[in-house]
């Protein structure tokens, strides 16, 4: 037999229902929203660049295969501009270099030739060929310059340009105003050349 329900009774049991649901469903809404984990936007930090090493520009004459400027990276040695440079010639005296020092921008690395014992360069009368003469600095060439010991092509050719503007020189000492020879070098040649 059906059970009779007055229609009072069915709305009331209807809001009951619907009461319920509405507070499953906020403690339901109220529980998923916990779960999830709150987002915070952190502060962000610069991205540390990494460092620029900046070039070096060094001037590498004397007695390398290749005098020049160069660029280098910092931090390099002595020992990579030769390199780079080609590379020693065969009377080159390394040992007269610290190739283990750094390189500073703008330097000159100055790769000295090998001088016989007693400070004069092997000469031909040490091979047994005839005499060496002393070079005259107001009257010799290029090509006679490089010959001579810690002289490179391109510091003849500043030897050249220098007597063209200054005319014939007067003594072995005024070489001092030629750029890229100083009194080391001076010394070195004062026995093989004549003003």
């Amino acid at each position: 037999m059906p059970i009779a329900v007055s229609r009072s009774t069915a709305l009331v049991g209807v809001c009951v229902a619907l009461a319920l649901l509405v507070l499953v469903g906020q403690r339901l809404a109220q529980a998923g929203a916990a779960s999830e984990p709150e987002v915070v936007a952190a502060p962000l930090e610069p991205v540390a660049e990494a460092p620029v090493r900046p070039v070096l520009v060094v001037h590498v004459v004397g007695e390398v295969r290749s005098p020049g400027l160069y660029r280098l990276r910092d931090g390099s040695r002595i020992a990579d501009a030769v390199r780079r440079a080609g590379g020693a010639r065969r009377g080159a005296d390394l040992a007269a270099l610290n190739l283990a020092a750094p390189l500073v921008d703008g330097v000159q690395v100055l790769v000295p030739s090998r001088v016989a014992v007693g400070g004069m360069p092997a000469t031909d009368a040490d091979t047994g060929a005839g005499s060496s003469t002393v070079v005259s600095l107001s009257s010799a060439t290029v090509e006679e310059l490089d010959e001579l010991p810690g002289v490179g092509p391109i510091t003849a050719q500043k030897i050249v340009d220098y007597r063209a503007e200054h005319g014939p020189f007067g003594s072995v000492d005024d070489l001092d105003a030629v750029p890229g020879i100083g009194p080391t070098r001076i010394e070195q040649l004062r026995d093989l050349v004549t003003p």
